[in-house]
């Protein structure tokens, strides 16, 4: 016969051997529990149907690797986030290839080759009342931005209006520079929030990594601000928002040289400025949602912009749209989505394009404004797949790109195609 176990420690020792060895294996899995890994694709493709500068098509793509790190369960720092994005963009744009615009119908287009988009720990604190975000990054994932740019593929409306873009030294992705912005919610759901970030457009060239941080080629800082109402719980998404921005960075004047004469006519550089200001006001709405649990319905959108300061190429903007989540029987995470632009240019921006086409030779005055429309239909193929064929109409196309251009560009009309896939 076998003898029988002792009775005293032997039975212990192999369950506290046990737990040891498996002490390192949870502490592995709660640090893996602390990484929320984001990795997703972006493809926009463009074709001339009708007008513009000349027929043709450009691609243009975006492939986004990052991670958000719960800094509480790595380390126990209650509240923080680290959030670091890196990309790689590439393609081409149609705006610049066949349209002839300055606005590109491929919002996805800029700052190509691969680069870190953003760096930045997030701290909340007071139960989550005041939110604190600084490092590396970039104003339009904070201010004027919208998750309903997911359905749209104009640069005029997403991934903000353009108009902030043309008028300050407002930063986009995947540019990133220093940054820092706070966000206090007075109630609920009213909150004030207020940022600042490095103007650096040397970062903007193709190629360039994003991990140049040096401040020396800083052009000056713009502050964002804004006071906002938005909807929380199960009510239907309702975003109201008034705000603006003030810019001290350097920037070229739209029309003089520094003697005040306009630059075409002497032949000098244009003035070297600073000091831009602007305002706006926006809402989203959502109207109709017939199953309460549900994402589907009507939300209705729009947005004012208007300059307050400085000498720039735009004096306001306009915008206004739709988009139906929830389509068809059985196609509840289809969409139907439109929207409309109109971008209105200053005087002295349109005087400036009148002595160009003057000077080459051509006569009159382009367009005071142009008109920006797309209308797209998104099919959620997988629940990580999702297309979104579209068409774009064009009306007085902008004359920036090619100011010496002796006649109006013809109305455009395009087709396009999203893809997004979130890997």
């Amino acid at each position: 016969m076998f003898p029988r176990p002792r009775a005293t420690h032997g039975r212990r020792l192999p369950c506290a051997a046990l737990l040891l060895s498996l002490a390192p294996l949870a502490q592995a899995e709660q640090a893996a529990d602390a990484f929320t890994l984001k990795l997703g694709y972006t493809g926009e493709a463009a074709a001339m149907l009708d007008g513009g500068r000349r027929s043709g098509s450009a691609y243009a793509g975006q492939l986004m690797l990052g991670t958000d790190v719960d800094l509480d369960t790595l380390f126990g720092w209650r509240g923080a986030t680290l959030k670091a994005y890196a990309i790689q963009r590439h393609g081409t744009t149609l705006a610049r290839s066949s349209i002839g615009n300055s606005t590109s119908v491929q919002e996805i287009y800029g700052g190509q080759g691969e680069r870190l988009a953003n760096l930045t720990i997030a701290q909340t604190l007071f139960d989550g009342r005041l939110e604190l975000e600084a490092g590396r990054s970039v104003a339009n994932i904070h201010f004027l931005g919208s998750d309903l740019c997911n359905y749209f593929q104009t640069n005029s409306a997403c991934g903000n209006p353009t108009f902030v873009f043309r008028t300050s030294g407002f930063t986009w992705w995947p540019v990133s520079s220093w940054a820092a912005h706070a966000k206090a919610w007075v109630t609920p759901n009213v909150y004030v929030h207020v940022g600042t970030y490095e103007v650096n457009s040397s970062q903007a060239a193709d190629d360039e990594h994003g991990l140049h941080w040096s401040a020396r080629e800083r052009e000056g800082i713009i502050v964002p601000y804004a006071v906002g109402y938005q909807s929380s719980g199960d009510a239907p998404h309702a975003l109201y928002e008034l705000g603006g921005w003030q810019d001290n960075s350097r920037y070229s004047d739209p029309l003089a040289d520094a003697d005040g004469v306009p630059a075409v006519v002497s032949g000098l550089d244009y003035a070297s400025r600073h000091g831009r200001s602007g305002a706006f006001a926006r809402f989203e709405q959502q109207l109709t949602r017939p199953d309460p649990d549900g994402k589907r319905g009507l939300t209705v959108f729009g947005a004012v912009l208007k300059r307050t300061g400085g000498r720039v190429i735009e004096d306001d903007f306009v915008q206004l749209g739709l988009v139906q989540k929830g389509t068809f029987a059985g196609r509840p995470r289809d969409s139907i989505a439109f929207v409309v632009t109109r971008q209105h240019y200053s005087d002295i921006a349109l005087e400036n394009l009148r002595l160009a086409r003057a000077a080459a030779g051509g006569s009159g005055t382009p367009p005071s404004s142009q008109t920006m429309m797309e209308l797209s239909y998104g099919i959620q193929l997988t629940p990580r797949l999702r297309v979104a064929p579209n068409l774009h109409y064009i009306i007085d196309p902008d004359q920036f790109n090619e100011p010496a251009r002796q006649r109006d560009l013809p109305n455009a009309l395009v087709a396009g195609l999203r893809v997004d896939w979130n890997l």
